[in-house]
């Protein structure tokens, strides 16, 4: 295995991936780093082998990280923390600041459009990459551009207009060369100078807490919801709410959250979405999309 122990002396080789998930499951990384900028993420991506596979890591609170482990290099972002106002006012948020920080960040500067954002559980890199929501707002709604990587290490400044923005999804549209990787973003907000930022985050946080299983092991919404549909609503219509395999389990207060209680396996989880998705298929003859990526190597024993 090539060595870049020199150069990058944060790389951990066999890193255990758990404790970077919000469920706090899955198998060991051959290589992880977490660069603390744009500058350092392109070094190193261009000393990597060229056919090594790299996967992207932010939060971790929208992705299942299997018991096996993920091979390659695995990047995390969430050291990547420059945070600012330019003097036009856009805000520019690098790939590794949570969404909640930003919320914070712009409630200070009177962006109460900006509100939303404290209830993504996840980074901004994370938000842009899937659209990512909460409270009626969507990432891409503010978004007036974004600076992307390819495998490379290569930047591209790009805007909307290079990708198709739906529910939960971003996709580049094809006559435009992408990069993989969302190291940052430039968003532009109203400002609101006669609402009280930090109250407002506060009275939707109170909101959330009310319907969601905060302080939990828990990866945020498990699946989109469909069209003119609830996810949620349709995984309790099948009477799952508490229902468990392993350690994993379906939280009792809200439907389309998937809790860890002690020492779930991504292989409990993996097969309890299994269950929820048959289930609802049978009963209502919709199949649920999942929002959570699943990423790695299923154990040898699961196959």
């Amino acid at each position: 295995m090539v060595s870049t122990a020199s150069l990058f002396p944060d790389e951990v080789f066999n890193e255990s991936l758990a404790p970077w998930t919000s469920w706090h499951v899955g198998g060991m990384a051959e290589r992880f780093y977490s660069p603390t900028s744009i500058e350092l993420l392109s070094k190193y991506l261009s000393s990597l082998p060229e056919n090594m596979p790299v996967t992207w890591l932010g939060l971790g609170s929208n992705v299942l990280i299997r018991d096996a482990g993920i091979k390659g290099a695995v990047i995390g972002t969430r050291k990547m923390q420059d945070l600012y106002q330019r003097e036009d006012g856009a805000i520019v948020a690098h790939a590794g600041v949570t969404c909640a920080k930003l919320a914070r960040f712009c409630s200070r500067l009177s962006f109460a459009d900006a509100a939303f954002f404290a209830g993504i559980p996840g980074t901004v890199g994370g938000a842009l990459a899937m659209n990512a929501g909460a409270f009626g707002g969507e990432t891409w709604e503010w978004v007036e551009s974004v600076t992307v990587m390819n495998r490379q290490g290569d930047c591209q400044v790009l805007t909307p207009k290079d990708y198709h923005i739906g529910y939960r999804e971003v996709k580049a549209n094809a006559q435009a060369s992408m990069g993989t990787m969302f190291v940052e973003g430039v968003f532009r907000f109203k400002s609101c100078e006669n609402v009280d930022g930090m109250k407002h985050i506060r009275e939707l946080l109170r909101k959330r807490s009310q319907s969601q299983p905060i302080g939990t092991l828990n990866c945020g919404s498990v699946y989109r919801n469909p069209p003119g549909e609830f996810a949620a609503r349709l995984i309790e219509g099948c009477q799952l709410k508490g229902y468990r395999v392993g350690d994993a389990m379906v939280s009792p207060k809200h439907a389309n959250f998937i809790i860890n209680c002690d020492k779930a396996r991504a292989q409990d989880i993996e097969m309890l979405m299994a269950t929820i998705e048959s289930t609802v298929e049978e009963k209502f003859g919709i199949r649920l999309q999942a929002e959570v990526k699943i990423l790695g190597e299923a154990p040898k024993d699961a196959e």
